[in-house]
């Protein structure tokens, strides 16, 4: 395929306490400028102007160092030029697939025609901070273009998700020190596609991935086809294609404003940005928004529909039936309900002997928090504390045995 088709991949992080959207700040992965073509540069831009706002890392200038994080050498450092092949470069092979975790300010991507997951630390250091690690998870055969993973995202779970060109590698990693990397296999086409697959070359490779605030994560292909997936079940719904986009203008880039709107950019054409509503598809351009950079990826932490999740949260708190007093005996096991001290007890009565994990969602399924214990014979009470910024509100905990189920689920209120 074509390099001026490229494709890319968007990104997110997912705040386990407030709800609101983080800002329009998002981060581009560009070339050097009209008609520069090589996607290596980082740069911040903000959404709702669709300017540049910084440089974070450019090409053949930007001091740096890249760690590979199991092994803790770093890379040698580039010197005869040749940065656009060399795997010891930190974008070299170009990039077409970012995300960013609000909670590690970190930005996640994957070069092309790399078996890497690398991320640059975006804490404030003065020379860049580059970390790699090398998977065969990830699927990439660097002679197959299939293969080479074009979309990426952090999802409402706070885990990252990535996919290959032809849908076949559908990835999972996890955004701690030490990220793991799971390939959780195929993308499946749901029945009624009407012949519009996602794996399907033409019509859905490249492109940018986002997530919404309910779990769903969204591929917006480089040919405007916009499939809608299941992480859980890995089915791909088509939602339709986006209209009102100039002749030859690619979606590589994609990412959610604060409004809720996705914003869109181009690796083909030097076109500016176009933002669009998910319930219409209908593209309208963002006047004034930059020409001189195109964009083979965009990443942030906003969620679509995070104002219906918020909605749909505050509705539920203030509709809950909740008993208001402690709720040590009966049925119940989790207590007390409402937690006002920042702490609630988990009670283990009769359950078998091993480990289990208490988890914390709230109720668009994102996970607040979890925690492993070590049961023993009898009765046993585990407190669980709560993040020092988690919001207020109606809360879901499951209590997860070693071989996966689910032996107590009940809801609390956060006050």
């Amino acid at each position: 395929m074509n390099n001026k088709i490229l494709l890319t991949a968007a990104l997110f992080t997912t705040s386990f306490a407030g709800f609101a959207q983080n800002s329009n700040k998002a981060f581009a992965i560009t070339g050097d400028g009209n008609n520069d073509y090589i996607w290596m540069n980082i740069r911040q831009v903000d959404l709702g102007t669709g300017q540049v706002t910084k440089t974070l890392f450019e090409r053949s200038k930007t001091t740096y160092v890249l760690t590979d994080a199991a092994t803790k050498k770093n890379a040698n450092p580039i010197t005869n030029g040749n940065i656009f092949q060399s795997t010891d470069y930190p974008t070299g092979t170009y990039v077409a697939a970012a995300a960013y975790d609000g909670n590690s300010n970190k930005l996640f991507f994957t070069p092309m025609r790399s078996g890497e997951l690398r991320w640059m630390d975006l804490n404030g250091k003065e020379t860049a901070q580059f970390y790699t690690i090398h998977s065969a998870e990830l699927g990439v055969n660097p002679n197959d273009e299939a293969t080479n993973i074009t979309r990426m995202v952090i999802g409402a779970d706070g885990n990252g998700y990535a996919m290959s060109n032809d849908g076949n590698n559908f990835i999972m990693f996890t955004t701690g020190k030490k990220p793991v990397i799971t390939n959780l296999g195929n993308i499946i086409d749901a029945d009624n596609n009407n012949g519009t697959s996602i794996h399907n070359k033409c019509s859905s490779w490249g492109g940018d991935m986002i997530a919404d605030a309910f779990g769903k994560l969204y591929v917006i292909s480089a040919n405007h086809n916009v499939f809608v997936i299941d992480p859980k079940t890995r089915v791909a719904t088509y939602k339709g294609a986006i209209t009102g986009l100039p002749a030859g203008y690619t979606t590589n880039a994609a990412a959610v404003n604060t409004d809720g709107d996705i914003v869109v950019a181009s690796a083909n054409r030097f076109d500016g940005y176009y933002k669009l509503k998910l319930a219409d598809l209908a593209a309208v351009k963002i006047e004034g928004s930059d020409v001189k950079y195109n964009a083979s990826d965009f990443a942030n932490g906003n969620l679509l529909l995070q104002k219906e999740a918020d909605a749909a949260n505050r509705f539920s708190m203030e509709n809950s039936k909740l008993p208001t007093t402690d709720l040590a005996i009966g049925d119940s096991k989790v207590y007390p309900n409402p937690v006002t001290n920042s702490s609630f007890n988990v009670l283990f009565d009769g359950k078998k002997e091993g480990k289990y994990s208490i988890v914390l969602t709230d109720l668009a399924g994102r996970t607040v928090l979890t925690k492993t214990v070590g049961i023993s014979k009898g009765t046993q009470v585990e407190q669980v504390r709560l993040n020092a910024n988690t919001a207020k509100g109606v809360y879901m905990v499951k209590v997860i045995s070693e071989s996966n189920e689910v032996v107590i689920k009940e809801k609390i209120v956060v006050q």
